[in-house]
């Protein structure tokens, strides 16, 4: 198994482990610190980045074009859409959705995934997959993990803050991923010059160089 499914699976453990907090189940339908998104909401589309990989494992081989991990970031639409866009409103209907069934039965259907994919990545090869409503491309099975990684890592901050919980630390290399993807995805939103200030220098750094 390689290094990106390791460390997607430790990274879904963790995300998990914040599910199942009691702060999560007593504020299920409060607000969450994101606009719009109740916190069972938010928790269901958590849940999600992980509900989401057996289904994708099982699906047949797509035959769309394959393209690399930053392309598709090129392509999404969520990435620079308004809290209001038809993207982003489709984005937490499904986390409510999800949020439906519970927090106890969902907890559990996260813990099932996670076991069933601690199997299923063993024997899978890096090939081709897809989830259908990104548009007409797929990506190799270990960027599709790095993207689930860092929806994860998100999130989890999202959801921790919401409930008034630490933040949960995740593995070092995980992490390293996904800020890794993350300054990517800033130094071609904002240029490298002001991803570089934001890092090194405080008196030129810029308001932000958020991702997205």
């Amino acid at each position: 198994m390689t290094g990106t499914r390791d460390d997607f699976l430790h990274t879904a453990r963790s995300a998990a482990d914040l599910l199942r907090e009691p702060a999560v189940a007593a504020a299920w339908g409060e607000p969450s610190a994101l606009r719009e998104f109740s916190v069972g909401g938010l928790a269901g589309h958590l849940a999600y980045q992980i509900l989401a990989v057996p289904r994708i494992l099982d699906a047949p081989l797509p035959q769309e074009r394959t393209v690399p991990l930053l392309e598709h970031y090129a392509h999404v639409r969520w990435i620079d859409a308004g809290v209001d866009d038809e993207v982003n409103v489709r984005i937490r209907d499904g986390g409510e959705q999800v949020a439906t069934e519970g927090h106890s039965k969902l907890v559990l259907r996260v813990d099932s995934a996670i076991e069933e994919l601690a199997d299923k990545l063993t024997r899978q090869p890096d090939r081709a997959v897809r989830l259908p409503f990104w548009g007409p491309w797929s990506l190799m099975l270990d960027d599709l993990l790095i993207t689930r990684m860092m929806e994860l890592a998100v999130h989890s901050d999202d959801l921790a803050v919401s409930v008034g919980l630490e933040t949960p630390v995740l593995p070092r290399n995980a992490v390293e991923t996904v800020v890794d993807l993350l300054s990517r995805l800033a130094s071609r939103r904002h240029g490298q010059t002001a991803v570089l200030r934001g890092l090194s220098r405080a008196e030129r750094a810029p308001d932000t160089i958020t991702a997205f």
